[in-house]
């Protein structure tokens, strides 16, 4: 577990998975979109999407009392959830260190549905193929090699702020929304307990 000024706690796979199986579990929340969700989650997960956790973080607030465990593919999601939920004065709130990616290297149990592509994959996908058609092109348009600049540009200020404009976009898209994932479902399944927020 590591702490910093700027961010939140960390909580690695294997201490994870002792407090599930202690029967303290915390409150797990999976904040990637609900296809990345439905395709593989911890049992037990709530899944509470990146963008709505932001927009919602008071009223979610009122609804986790407990110890929070934040959940995303890689940890990036979940450390910005993290920032958002810490500016609303949630205590014990921890990031799982490494992600989904951390929790299947242990060989964790992991609830599995339909798969699809990941988020990071899409953004590979669209922001590549963009490069690749403005470049190919240029040859008869000059002007569009700037489409290029552009799309690397913004990839470069992803890394560096650590968020991506694309993959917010792509995430409201239909295909990564899946089944039905608002505000008062959440908070529905917040109040019934863990088995109404694992949903395959």
């Amino acid at each position: 577990m590591s702490t910093s000024e700027n961010r939140t706690a960390t909580l690695d796979a294997t201490s994870l998975r002792e407090l599930i199986d202690s029967g303290r579990a915390p409150r797990l929340l999976d904040v990637r979109t609900p296809a990345e969700f439905e395709t593989s989650h911890i049992p037990g997960a709530y899944n509470v999407p990146l963008d709505l956790l932001r927009e919602h973080r008071a009223e979610l607030r009122h609804h986790l009392d407990e110890d929070v465990v934040l959940i995303c593919r890689s940890g990036a999601r979940a450390s910005q959830a993290g920032q958002a939920l810490a500016g609303v004065g949630l205590p014990n709130l921890k990031v799982l260190d490494g992600g989904m990616l951390a929790w299947q290297a242990v060989n964790a149990p992991v609830k599995h549905g339909a798969p699809r592509w990941d988020l990071e994959r899409q953004v590979r996908l669209v922001a590549g193929s963009i490069v690749l058609v403005s470049i190919l092109a240029s040859i008869f348009v000059p002007g569009l090699k700037w489409v290029a600049g552009f799309i690397g540009a913004g990839l470069t200020f992803a890394a560096v702020t650590n968020t991506c404009a694309m993959g917010m976009l792509l995430g409201k898209l239909p295909y990564n929304r899946g089944a039905s994932c608002d505000l008062d479902t959440i908070v529905g399944q917040l109040r019934e307990g863990p088995t109404a927020g694992s949903r395959s």
